[in-house]
């Protein structure tokens, strides 16, 4: 990373790259609990004009204990994810998962965005539930017997094993590898993730939805954590939406498919800067 900043509540942006251009992209990770480090496959696959950042919610990941966070780190979420947006010109957030969730939970972001890309996410909690009948229709054995070890014994590190045995829903075959080393790798937060659960993930709904910018709607089309089914409604229809389904690709779809996600990327940047 060439640059670190954090905001006055320490969010914390890290600049992965640069080309020529004004935008800046700040890249959300979902989880919640797993680090912005998820999002350096697609940072590296992204051509974009611009400077792209890896975005940490104070708290989340490995940004444990920032500077200026509060002593409740989790008292300013989701609307913090503001501060981000104000402190860069010209911001094109990505939100993955429910990272993108609490973007479209945060109106507050509305005055200050050039665009809006939303990878693998939803705009309400009705997915959960879909989610949950996937998980008993195709159960994984590794799942359950790394689920009771979590739940004895709440480490982050029990959560790095849960992760990486619930690959095979979150990857196609062909990309189960790499699936598996990208979630072993990640930074993990059992805080985050309990207070997620608590406090927003079952009664999430989208409080805005913009008209006047450009947003990019992606999803691997064999994406099986995240239901898309929730974008039919009318409301999210509107003429300034490029809507992509990756081939091939689960729930993180530029491990499987980076060449298809960078080209959304690129017909997304033209219509940003056209």
């Amino acid at each position: 990373m060439t640059e670190t900043r954090f905001t006055r509540s320490g969010v914390r942006l890290r600049r992965h790259s640069e080309r020529p251009g004004g935008l800046n992209w700040l890249l959300l990770p979902g989880g919640p609990g797993i680090g912005s480090e998820s999002l350096e496959e697609l940072a590296a696959a992204l051509e974009v004009p611009g400077a792209i950042w890896l975005v940490d919610l104070p708290g989340d990941g490995s940004n444990r204990s920032p500077p200026g966070a509060p002593a409740d780190v989790f008292e300013v979420w989701p609307t913090v994810v503001v501060e981000a947006a104000q402190a860069v010109p010209d911001p094109v957030f990505v939100g993955h998962s429910t990272g993108g969730m609490y973007l479209l939970a945060t109106p507050e972001l509305a005055p200050h965005l050039k665009g809006l890309a939303l990878l693998d996410t939803a705009p309400d909690a009705s997915w959960h539930a879909r989610y949950v009948e996937m998980a008993r229709a195709s159960p994984l054995p590794e799942v359950e017997a790394a689920t009771a070890v979590y739940e004895a014994d709440r480490r982050d590190a029990n959560i790095t094993a849960l992760t990486v045995a619930s690959a095979p829903w979150n990857f196609t075959p062909a990309g189960l590898q790499a699936g598996r080393e990208l979630l072993a790798r990640m930074p993990y937060n059992s805080a985050a993730v309990d207070w997620s659960d608590a406090h927003f993930d079952h009664v999430y709904a989208a409080r805005w939805w913009p008209t006047d910018i450009p947003i990019l709607r992606l999803a691997g089309a064999q994406d099986r954590i995240v239901w898309q089914g929730g974008w039919d409604a009318p409301r999210y229809c509107t003429p300034n939406v490029i809507e992509r389904s990756i081939p091939g690709a689960g729930h993180f779809p530029w491990i499987e498919n980076p060449g298809a996600v960078r080209a959304a990327f690129a017909d997304f940047s033209r219509r940003l800067v056209g």
